[in-house]
């Protein structure tokens, strides 16, 4: 008996303990990822994919769905609300310093190309722009230099946070399935995050410029 009253009471600690992390962890996680949509220089990605991490460790049901959910509605409040204040620099005759900050976050190729893809594909362009590193930005610039009106941008943006979580949990998730402990699956989880975040710009930069090209190539045709 007194074996079950000490698994009883461990297990009922441990619970305590992960209600305690969450109701400490899904509003530190929703506040972070809004801040990191409207000031872009939180990295995101590895907070939604460290939590999903301890999410996966945890025995309290629905842990990883309430990340996912978390996750999502936080990128989504947070799109919305720099659009909007984007929006407001549009039609405001000095703009603001919001839409500044977005131009000026812009790379001019970059945003060539989203203006290109948008007018090919409309607010599709936007789930994409989510899952592709540094792509957020140039796609929310070319939406409002296109005077896209704020709410056929939220359509667009929903099933694009929604990728974007999921894309995300699953790198937590991979994480957290490969290691015992969520230490150790949140630095592999991290270190997969920034690996993403940091491979088209090595393509980039490995990739040989047009300008750069043989000289004697072209002379040859």
């Amino acid at each position: 008996m007194s074996g079950l009253g000490d698994l009883v009471h461990l297990a009922a600690q441990q619970t305590s303990t992960e209600s305690t992390r969450q109701a400490v962890g899904y509003p530190s996680l929703f506040l972070l990822v809004v801040l990191g949509s409207l000031v872009p220089v939180v990295p995101t990605g590895a907070l939604v994919s460290g939590a999903a991490v301890v999410a996966f460790h945890q025995t309290a049901p629905f842990s990883l769905a309430l990340v996912f959910v978390v996750a999502a509605a936080a990128a989504f409040l947070g799109d919305i609300a720099l659009y909007w204040l984007g929006h407001r620099g549009v039609h405001s005759r000095g703009g603001s310093r919001w839409l500044r900050r977005i131009q000026d976050r812009a790379d001019p190729g970059h945003l060539a190309d989203a203006q290109r893809r948008l007018d090919e594909h409309g607010v599709a362009v936007l789930v994409l722009s989510r899952l592709v590193p540094a792509g957020r930005i140039p796609v929310m610039l070319a939406c409002l230099l296109a005077e896209m009106p704020p709410r056929r941008f939220a359509r667009g943006d929903v099933p694009a946070c929604l990728a974007w979580a999921a894309a995300y949990q699953l790198i937590g998730i991979l994480g957290g399935s490969l290691f015992p402990e969520p230490w150790q699956g949140v630095v592999v989880a991290v270190a997969l995050t920034f690996a993403v975040a940091a491979a088209p710009q090595l393509w980039r930069r490995l990739r040989p410029h047009p300008d750069t090209a043989d000289p004697h190539d072209a002379s040859a045709h």
